[in-house]
Formats: C-alpha cells, sequence, structure tokens
C-alpha cells in the first residue's frame, strides 16, 4: 500500500548531504508561491507499489534504478500542480529517465535543473538524483508562472549544481544532434553484456551516427565485456587495448576504443559507413 505522511517536522539533513532527496526534505524544499496553497498530504511510492500510480509506465522508471517518488501538490480552490519527485540510484540514472522521456515537441528552459521541458500543462527536469515531474490541472499562464517558479526554486534545494554526467559532457560538441542525450542502463543495442552507456547522437560529414561510452569501473571489466562481444561475433579473442572493429551480425560494424576501463564506439542502426577518421573521433571523447 502506499504511504501517506503528514508532515509537520522542520527540514533535516544526512551528514555530508548537501541536497534535498528524502520525502520530508522534498516537502520542505517546495517554495512558497503567491496565490498557491502547499496541501499537507504527501504520498509515497516504492519499487513495489509504483505501479500503482504510473501502471504501465513504472517498468521503466524501474530499468533505471528507480528507489522512491514522493507526490505533492499545490492548490488553488478547484486548480491544482502536481509534483511527482522521483529519486533514482544515481544522477546518471534520473538524467537516464529523464532522457529517455523527453520529446522534440516540447519546448527546453534553460537554467532549470540540469535540462528542462514543458508543454502548456506540465514541466519536467532533473537535479541530482531526482527527476521531476510538474503538472497542472490546466494550462495558461497562471500556470505556467507557477510551474516555473516551484521548479526553478526546487531543483537547486536539490542539488545546488545540477548538470549533464560528466561523461556525457565530455563527448564533442562539434557535429552533436541537439538533446540527443541519453544514458541507457540495459540492453544497449539488443545485448544484455554491453550496460549501461552513455550516447550521443552526431551528424558529421553527412554522415550520422551515435556515439557511446561504457565505463567498466576496472580494464578488466572492460576487457572482459570485450570478450562477451567478441565471443557472440565469433571474432578473435587475442586483442589488446586500443582500436577495434565488432563485426556485429545485427547491428552492423561497430568500430571501438578499448581506452582502460572504458569501451568508447560507434553505432549507426542504418548500417551505412562512419565517417572517415571516426576512430580520431571516438579516441577525442573525454573520460575522467
Amino acid at each position: 500500500m502506499k504511504r501517506i505522511f503528514y508532515f509537520t517536522i522542520s527540514l533535516f539533513c544526512f551528514a555530508g548531504q548537501a541536497y534535498s532527496q528524502t520525502p520530508q526534505q522534498l516537502y520542505d524544499g517546495l517554495p512558497k508561491v503567491d496565490g498557491w496553497e502547499i496541501a499537507p498530504e504527501t504520498e509515497v511510492f516504492n519499487r513495489d507499489n509504483l505501479y500503482e500510480r504510473i501502471n504501465g509506465a513504472a517498468p521503466l522508471y524501474l530499468e533505471n534504478n528507480f528507489q522512491e517518488m514522493t507526490s505533492m501538490v499545490y492548490t488553488k480552490g478547484d486548480e491544482y500542480i502536481t509534483i511527482q519527485a522521483y529519486r533514482h540510484a544515481s544522477p546518471e540514472d534520473a538524467f537516464g529517465m529523464y532522457a529517455s522521456e523527453r520529446s522534440s515537441e516540447m519546448t527546453h528552459y534553460p537554467g532549470i535543473g540540469g535540462d528542462a521541458q514543458g508543454d502548456e500543462y506540465g514541466l519536467y527536469f532533473f537535479s541530482g538524483a531526482v527527476y521531476v515531474k510538474i503538472t497542472s490541472s490546466d494550462e495558461g499562464e497562471v500556470f505556467s508562472v507557477a510551474m516555473k517558479e516551484i521548479a526553478k526554486d526546487l531543483a537547486v534545494k536539490i542539488d545546488a549544481n545540477p548538470a549533464y554526467p560528466a561523461i556525457i559532457r565530455a563527448f564533442p560538441k562539434e557535429g552533436q544532434i541537439l538533446y540527443s542525450e541519453a544514458y541507457i542502463t540495459q540492453n544497449y543495442i539488443g545485448h544484455e553484456f554491453l550496460k549501461p552507456a552513455f550516447t550521443v547522437d552526431y551528424s558529421l560529414n553527412g554522415k550520422k551516427f551515435q556515439a557511446f561510452v561504457i565505463d567498466n569501473k576496472t580494464p578488466d571489466g572492460a576487457k572482459q565485456m570485450l570478450t562477451e562481444y567478441f565471443k557472440f561475433t565469433k571474432q578473435d579473442l587475442n586483442f589488446s587495448e586500443g582500436n577495434l572493429l565488432v563485426k556485429d551480425r545485427y547491428n552492423g560494424n561497430i568500430p571501438v576504443v578499448w581506452k582502460g576501463r572504458f569501451i568508447i564506439g560507434a553505432f549507426d542502426e542504418t548500417g551505412a559507413d562512419f565517417p572517415d577518421g571516426i576512430y580520431d573521433f571516438l579516441r577525442s571523447i573525454g573520460t575522467p
């Protein structure tokens, strides 16, 4: 069953924690907005009962390592604005969930969280390990202004310096397709052993492709992942760090650079040739 909390105590913080994350902290982080009242009831959902609120969408959230969702409400007469704050296991997971629901039909709002988008009825952003969805009961300027005010204030309460993950920021800017950044936690290009992957889409020299980086934490982890891939493609297992080519019968040729704990590669779902100098491009992708 979902839990309902009535918040009456003041904000508390865990030692060393610099941002709001718990249901109590999120609730106390809501800003006052002229003309609107913050309802005292707050619903909290976990991995076991998230489906009660979002039904069929729950599995995708679970894939992105969802931990807990806090639902809060502002009211003005019969009108309302709902805030759903989804806490994930890491900032990367929160970004990944946000990116998976991003839409080219929405408007982007610079300066709110790590990134934000919205339409007449909603505003969505990620900050720290939290993905926030703000929705209103109706459209109009009064709702739009209130949602932006809530989002701007709450985003910095969650994380004072929200941003895209460091690996995403290390991808070259030239040729990037706007708002194509993503974080895939499971089964990248259909392979269970390829995860998690940071991805960005590119258009260079008239060719489109997706660049990806997988952080295996250790060089041995990277070697094991590549070994599994080469076993799948029935290629020679006598390989070493540097430029490699995976001949994937389902996804075409995958140029890869193995650099320490990182696997950096390119994928084109059409099977077309990559631009000249693809390995130089992949090696230009920065890594921690």
